[in-house]
Protein backbone atom coordinates (compact mmCIF):
# COMPACT_ATOMS: atom_id res chain seq x y z
CA UNK A 1 0.00 0.00 0.00
CA UNK A 2 0.79 3.33 -0.66
CA UNK A 3 0.05 6.53 1.03
CA UNK A 4 0.05 9.01 -2.16
CA UNK A 5 -2.74 6.46 -3.39
CA UNK A 6 -3.90 5.49 0.06
CA UNK A 7 -4.04 8.94 2.07
CA UNK A 8 -7.26 8.28 3.87
CA UNK A 9 -6.33 5.13 5.55
CA UNK A 10 -2.73 6.34 6.26
CA UNK A 11 -4.13 9.64 7.48
CA UNK A 12 -6.69 8.31 9.51
CA UNK A 13 -4.37 7.80 12.75
CA UNK A 14 -3.28 10.96 12.60
CA UNK A 15 -6.60 12.36 12.43
CA UNK A 16 -8.10 10.17 15.28
CA UNK A 17 -4.76 11.13 17.79
CA UNK A 18 -7.26 13.46 19.87
CA UNK A 19 -8.90 10.61 20.78
CA UNK A 20 -7.37 7.79 23.87
CA UNK A 21 -5.65 5.15 22.41
CA UNK A 22 -8.30 2.64 23.08
CA UNK A 23 -7.20 0.08 20.34
CA UNK A 24 -4.74 -2.65 21.48
CA UNK A 25 -4.51 -2.52 17.58
CA UNK A 26 -2.68 0.78 17.28
CA UNK A 27 1.05 -0.67 18.04
CA UNK A 28 0.36 -3.20 14.99
CA UNK A 29 -0.60 -0.80 13.00
CA UNK A 30 2.42 2.08 13.80
CA UNK A 31 4.81 -1.37 12.85
CA UNK A 32 3.01 -2.12 9.57
CA UNK A 33 3.21 1.67 8.24
CA UNK A 34 6.53 1.83 9.70
CA UNK A 35 7.94 2.16 6.33
CA UNK A 36 5.46 4.87 5.25
CA UNK A 37 6.94 8.25 6.18
CA UNK A 38 6.81 11.89 4.15
CA UNK A 39 10.48 13.02 4.77
CA UNK A 40 11.70 16.09 4.51
CA UNK A 41 12.08 16.32 0.99
CA UNK A 42 7.95 16.64 0.38
CA UNK A 43 7.46 19.39 2.26
CA UNK A 44 6.19 22.82 0.29
CA UNK A 45 9.44 24.75 2.81
CA UNK A 46 11.78 22.61 1.14
CA UNK A 47 11.36 24.86 -1.80
CA UNK A 48 13.50 27.64 -3.05
CA UNK A 49 10.99 30.08 -2.40
CA UNK A 50 11.46 29.67 1.37
CA UNK A 51 14.80 29.49 1.42
CA UNK A 52 16.80 32.12 3.13
CA UNK A 53 20.23 34.06 2.79
CA UNK A 54 21.07 34.25 6.15
CA UNK A 55 21.03 31.70 9.27
CA UNK A 56 18.93 31.92 12.65
CA UNK A 57 20.12 30.10 15.51
CA UNK A 58 16.93 28.31 17.34
CA UNK A 59 17.67 26.56 20.50
CA UNK A 60 15.88 25.10 23.55
CA UNK A 61 16.75 24.62 27.00
CA UNK A 62 14.07 21.61 26.93
CA UNK A 63 16.14 19.56 24.31
CA UNK A 64 19.10 19.87 21.97
CA UNK A 65 18.46 19.79 18.12
CA UNK A 66 18.26 15.75 17.13
CA UNK A 67 17.49 15.01 21.09
CA UNK A 68 14.00 13.64 22.56
CA UNK A 69 11.74 15.69 23.58
CA UNK A 70 10.38 15.76 26.79
CA UNK A 71 7.19 14.20 27.80
CA UNK A 72 5.39 16.92 28.97
CA UNK A 73 5.32 18.64 25.68
CA UNK A 74 3.90 15.70 23.92
CA UNK A 75 0.28 16.27 23.10
CA UNK A 76 -3.00 15.54 24.80
CA UNK A 77 -3.38 12.26 26.40
CA UNK A 78 0.40 11.36 25.87
CA UNK A 79 2.16 14.38 27.82
CA UNK A 80 1.13 18.11 29.29
CA UNK A 81 0.56 19.58 25.78
CA UNK A 82 2.91 22.38 26.64
CA UNK A 83 5.18 23.97 24.26
CA UNK A 84 8.55 24.00 24.93
CA UNK A 85 10.45 27.31 25.72
CA UNK A 86 12.30 28.47 22.51
CA UNK A 87 15.13 30.93 21.62
CA UNK A 88 16.39 32.37 19.21
CA UNK A 89 19.53 34.61 17.42
CA UNK A 90 20.42 36.03 14.11
CA UNK A 91 17.47 37.93 13.05
CA UNK A 92 18.08 40.34 10.19
CA UNK A 93 17.65 43.88 11.96
CA UNK A 94 15.28 44.74 8.71
CA UNK A 95 13.37 41.79 9.52
CA UNK A 96 9.24 42.40 9.45
CA UNK A 97 8.17 39.71 10.57
CA UNK A 98 8.98 36.23 12.02
CA UNK A 99 7.09 32.72 11.62
CA UNK A 100 7.51 29.91 13.51
CA UNK A 101 6.31 26.89 11.76
CA UNK A 102 6.15 23.20 13.89
CA UNK A 103 5.71 20.27 11.74
CA UNK A 104 6.10 16.19 11.95
CA UNK A 105 8.53 15.05 8.96
CA UNK A 106 7.65 11.13 9.66
CA UNK A 107 3.38 10.61 9.50
CA UNK A 108 2.81 8.36 6.76
CA UNK A 109 1.26 10.82 4.68
CA UNK A 110 2.09 12.39 1.23
CA UNK A 111 4.30 15.31 3.09
CA UNK A 112 4.90 16.31 6.74
CA UNK A 113 2.47 17.27 8.51
CA UNK A 114 2.32 21.18 10.56
CA UNK A 115 1.31 21.21 13.79
CA UNK A 116 1.34 24.48 15.06
CA UNK A 117 1.85 27.66 12.75
CA UNK A 118 2.85 30.88 14.86
CA UNK A 119 3.16 34.63 13.38
CA UNK A 120 5.29 36.50 15.84
CA UNK A 121 6.70 40.59 16.11
CA UNK A 122 9.87 40.58 14.72
CA UNK A 123 11.36 42.66 18.39
CA UNK A 124 10.42 39.17 20.12
CA UNK A 125 13.73 36.63 21.08
CA UNK A 126 12.32 33.80 22.26
CA UNK A 127 9.09 32.19 23.85
CA UNK A 128 8.67 30.70 27.17
CA UNK A 129 7.79 27.41 28.27
CA UNK A 130 3.62 27.40 27.06
CA UNK A 131 3.87 30.62 25.38
CA UNK A 132 2.89 29.14 21.90
CA UNK A 133 -0.81 29.62 22.42
CA UNK A 134 -3.39 32.38 21.65
CA UNK A 135 -2.93 35.73 24.06
CA UNK A 136 0.68 35.53 24.29
CA UNK A 137 1.46 39.30 23.16
CA UNK A 138 3.78 39.52 20.02
CA UNK A 139 2.14 36.41 19.06
CA UNK A 140 -0.79 35.51 16.56
CA UNK A 141 -1.96 31.81 15.58
CA UNK A 142 -3.07 30.59 12.49
CA UNK A 143 -4.76 27.31 11.87
CA UNK A 144 -2.87 24.26 11.14
CA UNK A 145 -3.46 20.97 12.76
CA UNK A 146 -4.94 23.17 15.60
CA UNK A 147 -5.13 26.55 16.21
CA UNK A 148 -2.85 26.35 19.31
CA UNK A 149 0.28 24.22 20.24
CA UNK A 150 -0.39 20.98 19.26
CA UNK A 151 2.37 18.53 20.80
CA UNK A 152 4.08 15.07 19.55
CA UNK A 153 1.55 12.32 19.71
CA UNK A 154 2.71 10.04 16.96
CA UNK A 155 1.14 6.93 16.06
CA UNK A 156 2.49 3.83 18.73
CA UNK A 157 4.96 1.31 16.95
CA UNK A 158 5.67 3.96 14.44
CA UNK A 159 9.10 4.15 15.42
CA UNK A 160 10.95 7.89 16.14
CA UNK A 161 9.39 10.84 14.44
CA UNK A 162 11.17 14.34 13.95
CA UNK A 163 9.86 17.34 14.63
CA UNK A 164 10.93 20.78 13.30
CA UNK A 165 10.62 24.28 15.05
CA UNK A 166 10.91 26.13 12.56
CA UNK A 167 11.67 30.24 12.17
CA UNK A 168 11.45 32.21 9.69
CA UNK A 169 12.66 36.19 8.63
CA UNK A 170 10.64 37.55 6.69
CA UNK A 171 11.06 40.99 4.65
CA UNK A 172 7.34 42.30 5.06
CA UNK A 173 4.45 41.42 7.73
CA UNK A 174 2.17 38.97 7.24
CA UNK A 175 -1.70 40.11 7.25
CA UNK A 176 -4.39 38.34 9.11
CA UNK A 177 -4.82 34.93 7.06
CA UNK A 178 -7.41 32.21 7.33
CA UNK A 179 -5.50 29.50 7.41
CA UNK A 180 -1.71 27.46 6.52
CA UNK A 181 -2.08 27.79 3.18
CA UNK A 182 -3.02 31.48 3.10
CA UNK A 183 0.02 32.36 4.89
CA UNK A 184 2.62 30.34 2.79
CA UNK A 185 1.61 31.90 -0.30
CA UNK A 186 2.14 34.96 1.50
CA UNK A 187 5.26 34.28 2.45
CA UNK A 188 7.04 32.61 -0.62
CA UNK A 189 9.93 34.75 -2.05
CA UNK A 190 9.75 37.31 1.15
CA UNK A 191 12.33 34.77 3.43
CA UNK A 192 15.92 36.95 4.30
CA UNK A 193 16.57 34.18 6.98
CA UNK A 194 15.48 31.04 8.93
CA UNK A 195 17.15 28.44 11.02
CA UNK A 196 15.48 25.26 12.95
CA UNK A 197 15.67 23.00 16.07
CA UNK A 198 14.57 19.43 15.34
CA UNK A 199 13.59 16.86 18.13
CA UNK A 200 12.43 13.60 18.12
CA UNK A 201 9.38 11.80 19.81
CA UNK A 202 8.34 7.93 19.79
CA UNK A 203 5.62 6.38 21.20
Amino acid sequence: MRCGQALSRCAAPEAARDAPDRLPAMPLLGKVLRRFRAGEHRSPLAGPEYAGAGTIAVTSPAFTDGGAIPQKHAGKGVGDNLSPALQWTGVPADARQLVLIMDDLDVPMPKPLMHTIAVIEPDVAGLGEGELKPGTTGVRLIKAFGDTYVGPRPIPGHGPHHYRFLLFALDQAIPHVADHGTLLAAMAGHVVARGGLTGTYER
